[in-house]
Parts: C-alpha cells; sequence; structure tokens
C-alpha cells in the first residue's frame, strides 16, 4: 500500500476524529511507524504517540499447530478503545462548575429567591458585597441565571416574576401636552433632581387592586435617591383620600418634614389635583407629562416589587395595614444593585444623617 508524501503541520485545536483513529489501526497492521502515521494525516508525532498509547489493548489470539492449541497475547491499536478513552477524557476537561464544589450556595441563594423573593441579581451582589461565601464559589448574575434555565436549582422561571413580565423597551418616546394642569410641569424641575444628586426628592402614584371606585388603593412615595418607599393604604382613589393621607404624614415627620421633603413629582391623575395647593407652602410639586411613566421610573420599578406580594385585581380593601408595613419594610431591607447592593433603608439613613449636619 503506497500514500503520496505530505509535509506534517500542526493542527491547532482539532482532536482526532473517529475516522482519523480507524485509519491509525489499518495503518498500524501495515506495520507503519508513528511518526510515519503522523506524515500521513498530518498530524504532530506527539499526537500519535499519544493516541497510541492510550487505545492500545491486549488481545488473546490463539493458534493450532499440530494438533495442539497455544494461547497467547499480543497487543494492537484499535480505534474504537481509542475513542472511548477520548470520550472519558472529554467528561473530566473543561473548568470544574462552581456549583459542584458545594451546595452552601445554592441553598442560601434558593431561600432568597423563593422565600425573600429576592432577585437573582440581588442574590450575588448581595453575597459579593458582604462577603457571605468564597468568592470561587459565587457566579455571576448570568451563571445564576442559567443554572436556574438548567434546572440545577430549587427556583424556577415561574418563580421569577419580574422575569416573565419584562417587556421590550419602547425606543422612541414623544411627550404629550398636558390637557390638566395641576401645578409646575416636570420641565421646570431642576436638573441636579434629576441626576439624583440630591436627597429629598420623592415620587409619588397609587397602586390600585381592582379598579371598583369604592375599593381602597395604596398611596406610594419614593425617595429618588435611595429608593427608600413609603406605603399608605387609603379610602379611595380621590382627592380628599390623598390629601388627608399627606396631611398625617407631615404630622408623622413632624419638625424633620422639611429635611426629608423638599420635592415631589407626581403624575396629572384627578387624585393628586390638591397636592399643589396642599404643599405650596412647603415645598415644590411637579407634574409629569400624560403617557409618559418613564419620567417617574423610580415609582414604576417600586410597584414591581409591591406586585411581587400584592397581584392585580386583588381588591386592596382586603390588604392589612400590617401587611403593608410588612412590603415596605421588605423593600426597604432588600439590597440593591444601583446603590452597590446596600439597602435603600442604610442608604435613606446615611442621607438624612448628612442632611442634619449640614443644617
Amino acid at each position: 500500500m503506497t500514500h503520496s508524501n505530505h509535509t506534517t503541520s500542526a493542527r491547532k485545536g482539532k482532536h482526532l476524529s473517529y475516522s482519523e483513529r480507524s485509519q491509525i489501526a489499518i495503518l498500524k497492521q501495515e506495520n507503519y511507524s508513528n511518526r510515519r502515521i503522523a506524515s500521513v494525516l498530518e498530524r504532530v508525532p506527539q499526537t500519535i504517540n499519544n493516541e497510541v498509547k492510550r487505545g492500545t489493548v491486549t488481545q488473546l489470539k490463539r493458534q493450532k499447530q499440530k494438533g495442539k492449541i497455544y494461547d497467547y497475547f499480543t497487543k494492537v491499536y484499535d480505534a474504537d478503545a481509542g475513542q472511548a478513552a477520548y470520550d472519558k477524557h472529554r467528561l473530566n476537561c473543561g473548568r470544574r462548575p462552581k456549583w459542584a464544589d458545594t451546595d452552601a450556595f445554592i441553598e442560601w441563594a434558593d431561600d432568597k429567591m423563593l422565600l425573600d423573593k429576592w432577585s437573582p441579581d440581588a442574590v450575588t451582589g448581595f453575597a459579593l458585597e458582604h462577603e457571605l461565601f468564597e468568592r470561587t464559589i459565587i457566579p455571576s448574575t448570568t451563571t445564576l441565571y442559567n443554572w436556574i434555565d438548567k434546572g440545577i436549582m430549587r427556583t424556577k422561571n415561574l418563580d421569577l416574576l419580574e422575569k416573565l413580565s419584562r417587556k421590550p423597551k419602547v425606543s422612541s418616546l414623544k411627550k404629550r401636552p398636558n390637557k390638566r394642569i395641576l401645578g409646575q410641569s416636570i420641565d421646570k424641575r431642576p436638573k441636579e433632581i434629576d441626576g439624583r444628586q440630591t436627597f429629598g426628592h420623592w415620587e409619588i402614584d397609587t397602586v390600585v387592586g381592582n379598579k371598583e371606585k369604592t375599593d381602597a388603593v395604596l398611596l406610594t412615595l419614593v425617595e429618588r435617591q435611595t429608593r427608600f418607599e413609603v406605603i399608605m393604604k387609603v379610602n379611595g382613589k380621590d382627592q380628599h383620600s390623598v390629601n388627608e393621607a399627606i396631611y398625617s404624614l407631615q404630622e408623622r415627620a413632624g419638625d424633620d418634614f422639611s429635611t426629608l421633603f423638599k420635592t415631589i413629582t407626581s403624575d396629572n391623575g384627578s387624585e393628586f389635583a390638591g397636592l399643589h395647593e396642599a404643599l405650596k407652602d412647603t415645598l415644590d410639586v411637579y407634574f409629569s407629562h400624560p403617557y409618559a411613566s418613564f419620567e417617574r421610573g423610580t415609582s414604576e420599578n417600586q410597584h414591581k416589587f409591591i406586585r411581587r406580594f400584592i397581584p392585580k385585581g386583588k381588591p386592596m380593601g382586603q390588604v392589612l395595614e400590617s401587611q403593608c408595613l410588612r412590603i415596605q419594610q421588605w423593600m426597604n431591607d432588600y439590597p440593591r444593585k444601583i446603590l452597590g447592593y446596600k439597602t435603600p433603608h442604610e442608604c435613606f439613613v446615611n442621607a438624612l444623617r448628612l442632611e442634619k449636619q449640614v443644617a
């Protein structure tokens, strides 16, 4: 059997195929040396040496001579044995997955996502920020999502309510002029408020249940810089109920009200029609454009957290004050990526302390 001469060149990153292993087996039967086989297959000689070593098996041969049977053993290269050795090694190659080293992080992460309703990003970020585990066993947010998709975690995609409710972002948003003028337009709001550079600037909104006029609603206020949330249950989605809640908030804050509240941004809902008049001697109130919820993005994001506990359609009249307080506490103790995985409560206390020192 003759072959044309080839110039041997290394094929980087290319493993031997089963077809090449079959060729090696044929050429070894014809007593080709490993170096000559390497030349024929255009492989590095050491690659052929390693393959022949791994794929060589011991075979029993039986020979009959002059009425007697003789058994003897011989070593031959077998393509199937070589492929089997290769497949076995491939199972052990590559980086060992982090979840295979210990269950400690996975158990903790599952509890946080299933019981405390944390997001995967909050789980990984908080664990890294507070050094709860060795860094080598804490995955990235993307990896944790992949573990959930692959079924490694007890947490399933159905448990990640925010992931299931995500919608594509709208690329172009147009501002519409206000038909109802309740007060100063958000266009007049100072730029430092937009950039969240200072403390004490709030967004106010309502969260409804079953949209019945007689049903109670939640009045929410969120501080833009620290994401600190205040939730108040009011009798209805009307101007009188909102004003009563604001007066109650002023009484609770006492002398600290002017330090805590510098501005409030609202939408143009009729329930906020008296907001400017009620607070005109205390702070500035700004109103966003209609159909521009993105101008109050902090409130919109906060409402996603509330919906984890109170789904749409559930009557707010059935929600107890104590439950509102528990949800508020959970939100304020929830670590946020945008806050460096600190909690809104922690950031709020620090910011308020600085405000009082300056004053």
